[in-house]
């Protein structure tokens, strides 16, 4: 049965020629789990948007959506859609987590008795009774999303649309997420649409593949179908899971008679066509540098009397080197950026930048052609009312950028995607030709293929020494560009070493590949380097 019904949907957003999604018709069946993919602007949040009327974008709509039948307009969306967006601070709206669970219930004007018992029954279910009467802004990352989630849940909606709910959460946090989502779908056979770049997880779940490419349906199947209609589409591909990547760089799609799209699966393809005479790749040793910035037992704390979120922080960064953290929620990472930025100040310890105290970096020396910072929240860095006249603004050539900014140039930077945002950042703050540059969670939004260009522009700056210290949850980033990986936890740094090293030790802070290959292969964290060794050994059957 049809539950959701769309008809040559078309979007445009204001003072825009170009349609945003254009001439969009499927249908979603009850209880069926689709996923939303595509490149970044491809309009997959304008999309998810437009199914939530009270979030739909200001623009002009033509086509239909109907929801059993009737018009979205006509439908009391409050109660029968829920929504989880990216960002969980951004819908969290009361100081207390019993009071988030109840606050649509209150809205809607239920009796007391059933509030509390559908806030008990949700609770209970989301194992939230020991953060039942916690302050909301002291929960970590993966608990307010979790939250978001049990607070739309709630409200027992027909339809829950989530954009992007991982993005702002460590691999844990974001598989414990999925797990639940999925615990959802299977016991309540709730209808889900998702937007997600984090497919390695969410395929196996999903019974349709939705991908959109320029607001236009590139496909709509079951994943094995559509992923069949990538084989020549490698800006496509590379958002695909690893098995896919992997599988189709060695023979093709269609050459094989098991098209692979999960780490088991992948692991089973690989061990299967290919043998392991070469397990492993040689590794390049790091040259020696100059240290440019240093952390010499660094603590602090947002409160005299709280506790410290960083604690006797001690490591050093080289020259041209590209350092990567990863780390949970609340681990404190964000804070150490803060820190090195001189946008916080610790209570004891030193931080140094070319041997130089911070502190004595006086009347904005520390910013002029020293050091950038670009925050999470992208949208602090902007100021004017369209991207252009950012640009204008920092004097940021586009010609120096691998992306092309064209389409954006005359909307407002709030009117973009997450993932556009990130890149304008980051093109603004370049401007400025720093000579260390502070990331914190720079891929959040993007899709694969824009991540690959924000990889390249990250590979010019080290060919110019230009050092990079990133905050990312993103493994499979890291381990393309990072010298150095380290793993934050409690307010300190536990381990550091190269990406090879450093990912197949973990177990969950580790990238697809190397789950989908460790025990055959070894130190193989990247889709190129599985690749690499699969040639390097043969098939199976051939004459070596």
């Amino acid at each position: 049965m049809e539950i959701l019904t769309i008809e040559n949907l078309s979007f445009y957003y204001p003072m825009n020629q170009t349609p945003t999604l254009k001439n969009l018709s499927f249908s979603v069946e009850e209880g069926e789990f689709l996923t939303v993919c595509g490149a970044t602007g491809s309009g997959k949040s304008t999309l998810l948007r437009l199914l939530k009327k009270e979030l739909a974008p200001i623009g002009e709509r033509k086509g239909e959506i109907l929801l059993e039948g009737s018009p979205i307009a006509e439908v009391n969306s409050a109660s029968e859609i829920g929504y989880v967006m990216q960002h969980p601070e951004q819908q969290i709206v009361t100081d207390k987590v019993w009071h988030e669970l109840a606050f649509g219930l209150e809205n809607r004007n239920l009796p007391q008795n059933e509030i509390r018992r559908r806030v008990a029954e949700m609770a209970s279910y989301f194992g939230m009774e020991d953060l039942f009467f916690r302050d909301t802004s002291s929960l970590s990352g993966g608990q307010k999303q979790l939250l978001n989630l049990a607070s739309v849940m709630v409200m027992n909606p027909k339809i829950l649309l989530l954009d992007e709910p991982t993005a702002q959460l460590d691999p844990i946090a974001a598989s414990d997420f999925i797990a639940t989502l999925h615990k959802l779908h299977r016991e309540f056979s709730l209808t889900v649409i998702l937007i997600e770049h984090r497919l390695e997880e969410v395929m196996p779940l999903s019974d349709r593949l939705l991908i959109l490419e320029n607001g236009e349906l590139f496909a709509f199947e079951p994943p094995k179908e559509a992923v069949k209609k990538l084989e020549n589409r490698a800006d496509l591909l590379l958002s695909m899971p690893c098995a896919v990547r992997v599988s189709h760089a060695l023979s093709g799609n269609g050459k094989k008679e098991v098209l692979p799209l999960t780490v088991r699966e992948g692991r089973e393809w690989i061990r299967r066509t290919y043998r392991n005479k070469i397990q492993t790749l040689s590794e390049e040793m790091l040259p020696k540098r100059k240290k440019v910035l240093e952390w010499d037992r660094v603590f602090f704390r947002y409160e005299k009397n709280g506790a410290d979120i960083l604690s006797n922080l001690c490591f050093s960064v080289c020259e041209g080197e590209c350092f990567c953290i990863l780390g949970g929620n609340g681990a404190g990472k964000s804070t150490m950026l803060g820190v090195t930025s001189g946008l916080l100040k610790p209570y004891s310890g030193t931080v140094r930048l070319f041997g130089k105290k911070l502190k004595e970096y006086t009347n904005g020396s520390l910013y002029k052609q020293n050091l950038a910072y670009l925050p999470q929240d992208v949208t602090t860095v902007f100021l004017r009312n369209t991207v252009r006249d950012e640009f204008e603004d920092s004097d940021v050539s586009l010609a120096d950028f691998p992306y092309d900014f064209s389409s954006l140039l005359e909307k407002h930077p709030y009117d973009l995607s997450g993932g556009e945002r990130q890149l304008v950042a980051l093109a603004k703050i370049l401007a400025a030709e720093p000579k260390i540059l502070l990331l914190d969670e720079p891929t959040k939004g993007l899709d694969a293929y824009a991540k690959a260009e924000i990889i390249a522009v990250l590979h010019a700056l080290k060919e110019k020494n230009v050092t990079v210290i990133a905050v990312t949850h993103d493994t499979e980033f890291s381990a393309e560009i990072a010298d150095r990986v380290a793993l934050f936890f409690r307010g300190e740094l536990i381990s550091s070493d190269t990406p090879k090293k450093f990912f197949s030790e973990n177990r969950f802070y580790t990238t697809p590949v190397s789950r989908m290959t460790r025990g055959y292969y070894e130190n193989t964290v990247t889709v190129s380097e599985a690749v690499s060794l699969c040639l390097a050994n043969g098939e199976k059957g051939e004459k070596e």
